[in-house]
């Protein structure tokens, strides 16, 4: 009889014995397995904290002691332990399971984190509130997949060690990795611990000889005691946290579930807050996720599970067409450098790094360092192309503002998988970058619509010297290559009709669906100009003149509706005392819960038919489809 399918939640797990248990991280491990093999998802990381997992909610008691998981992709385990395990094979799909944790499925989820780096502080202000109300439950912060290299994590170290009083235990889950092997100092140091692991067999065979010898009592304890400290301070890295006012247990081996529920027991007892420093394995028990030199198996596309190939190879992508151009830009730009955060592989700079290893540099979990970085760099004379998910430069918003933009420094930004993406959830759809961007004086955005506008835009905005440039492109297969008929400034007429009832204005990847638009609106005999307005900061003057010629402007665009493209093009209208009405088409600025890319696009209204029909009722007339 399964073990996993009948666990109510956590509680029942104290009642195991070893052989239970070893049996249920077997379990465990063929379900995580067997769904990522089928849904795609994140594997290496979850099969890395198993023992850790089952360990924590042995010692803790969730909900009452309340555990964060950074990143929250780690939560796989977690989820099957809180009573979740038969909803499983849901998982990333429409109506199931999150990726992430998720406060609406479950009491045992607090934080909906999939942005890095944010457990310990959320953990401290847990854990200061428990203090003020009387609580003496714990909070636990699960820190790992290189979350610990981001400033935000020791910013919050730095005040929890202030609070000697707080019931507070930091959990370091170090595999050594984020997508790929972390860097930094910190975790140089974490490596040397992690691949000489001396210290307690150093320190047992002092003990063993201290024993032997002449001393004893209280001279062999304060010979232990000393040595002891010395032995940590040469072998260990508790040094630095300790110099904090941490405690520090560890390094334990975390595959090693006894070992790690004994160093949690310890760290109860010390009564404040405490740093439990635990070794792992991405995908551990999986040697194929083990072996894959490139991540581990970090977030796997459904695949077979007896040799780890996909099942299905995708169409060359938006990322793949940046990773080769990118290379031919900097064979012929020596001036150009890469910087991104944790992410050299998924962004496409793996391929420049390989060939230019001292021109590309990957900061960690870092954005806001890497932003500002990038300023110093460009003072320093270089043209630095900062690469990213959309979704993660809304954490460095001010240094793009205020460090890049004020500075009229010459930085490219590359914003990958912006728009809606889908599968991964709220915190990863980009659909805030033009919005927030938008009023950064001087930026300029560029939105390609395919790829060979990808490779002319990339190359126009690393030409500017004097500005912050944005280069932002969805995630999947790369479009159709669109062909213009006329240019008008910085904007391609892709269409055009002698009658002009409609200026169509599609940004971006939507290039596409502005053709099925133009196509429906046509068939009803309407007159429609189609425009794609390459870059769309700022508004080309050319697109408001255009607007002055036609009945109804609409814009499409895959970004948040207020602050977005449209509205800048409306406000531009406006301005330019132009009585022409904008119907602006976006994403609602909500937060979307997860489902194919396609769905919520169909949800939020964002297809061929509805945009006409709402073009159609906005001049009067009806669809004879609607």
């Amino acid at each position: 009889m399964s073990i996993l399918a009948n666990l109510s939640g956590p509680a029942d797990l104290r009642a195991m014995d070893d052989a239970q248990l070893t049996e249920l991280a077997a379990e465990i491990r063929e379900l995580l397995i067997a769904t990522v093999a089928s849904n795609g998802g994140h594997l290496g990381p979850n099969l890395g904290v198993v023992e850790l997992g089952i360990a924590i909610h042995r010692v803790f008691d969730s909900p009452s002691d309340r555990i964060v998981w950074d990143t929250g992709h780690q939560s796989y385990v977690h989820k099957m332990l809180t009573g979740r395990a038969g909803e499983f094979a849901t998982l990333r799909r429409e109506g199931g399971l999150s990726g992430y944790p998720s406060r609406a499925e479950s009491e045992h989820d607090w934080v909906e984190n999939s942005h890095a780096s944010t457990s310990l502080s959320y953990a401290d202000g847990m854990a200061k509130a428990n203090h003020l109300l009387g609580n003496d439950d714990y909070v636990v912060a699960v820190i790992g997949d290189g979350a610990l290299t981001g400033g935000m994590a020791w910013e919050a170290l730095n005040n929890i060690a202030a609070d000697s009083d707080r019931r507070l235990i930091a959990i370091v889950n170090d595999n050594g990795r984020s997508y790929t092997p972390t860097v930094g100092g910190l975790a140089n140091r974490l490596t040397e611990i992690r691949t000489n692991p001396r210290y307690e067999p150093t320190l047992s065979a002092i003990k063993e000889r201290l024993t032997r010898s002449r001393f004893g009592g209280t001279q062999a304890y304060e010979a232990l005691h000393a040595i002891k400290k010395g032995v940590k301070d040469a072998l260990a890295p508790q040094g630095m946290f300790e110099d904090l006012g941490l405690k520090y247990i560890g390094p334990v081996d975390g595959h090693d579930r006894a070992s790690v529920e004994h160093a949690l027991d310890r760290a109860r007892t010390f009564g404040g807050p405490v740093l439990v420093h635990v070794l792992t394995t991405k995908g551990h028990g999986y040697d194929i996720a083990v072996a894959n030199e490139n991540d581990q198996m970090h977030q796997a596309n459904p695949f077979d599970r007896a040799t780890g190939d996909a099942l299905s190879i995708a169409p060359a992508g938006w990322t793949s067409v940046f990773r080769d151009e990118i290379v031919r830009i900097a064979d012929e730009r020596p001036d150009v450098v890469g910087i991104t955060a944790a992410m050299l592989y998924p962004v496409g700079l793996d391929a420049f790094a390989d060939k230019f290893p001292d021109r590309v540099f990957d900061v960690g979990i870092a954005e806001q360092h890497a932003v500002t970085s990038a300023a110093g760099l460009a003072m320093g004379g270089l043209h630095p192309v900062v690469a990213v998910y959309a979704t993660f430069i809304n954490r460095a918003f001010d240094q793009v503002l205020l460090d890049v933009a004020l500075h009229r420094c010459g930085v490219t930004f590359v914003l990958d998988r912006a728009g809606v993406t889908g599968d991964d959830g709220a915190s990863h759809n980009g659909m805030w970058d033009m919005s927030l961007l938008q009023i950064v004086p001087r930026l300029r955005i560029a939105a390609p619509r395919d790829g060979s506008q990808l490779r002319e835009l990339l190359r126009e905005a690393v030409d500017v010297d004097d500005a912050p440039t944005v280069v932002r492109f969805a995630k999947g297969p790369v479009c159709e290559d669109l062909p213009a008929i006329e240019r008008l400034g910085t904007a391609d007429v892709l269409s055009r009709d002698d009658a002009t009832d409609v200026l169509l204005v599609a940004v971006g990847a939507f290039g596409h669906l502005g053709v099925e638009v133009a196509t429906l609106l046509r068939a009803q005999g309407l007159g429609v100009t189609l425009v794609d307005p390459r870059w769309v900061k700022p508004v080309d003057p050319a697109i408001v003149r255009l607007a002055a010629d036609h009945t109804v402007v609409v814009t499409v665009e895959d970004n948040g509706r207020q602050g977005g493209v449209g509205a800048a093009i409306a406000l531009a209208v406006r301005d330019a005392g132009i009585d022409t009405p904008v119907h602006v088409h976006g994403v609602e600025q909500e937060f979307l819960d997860h489902a194919k890319r396609d769905v919520i696009l169909g949800r939020l209204g964002l297809t061929a038919q509805a945009v006409a029909d709402d073009t159609l009722a906005a001049l009067g007339r009806n669809s004879a489809n609607g």
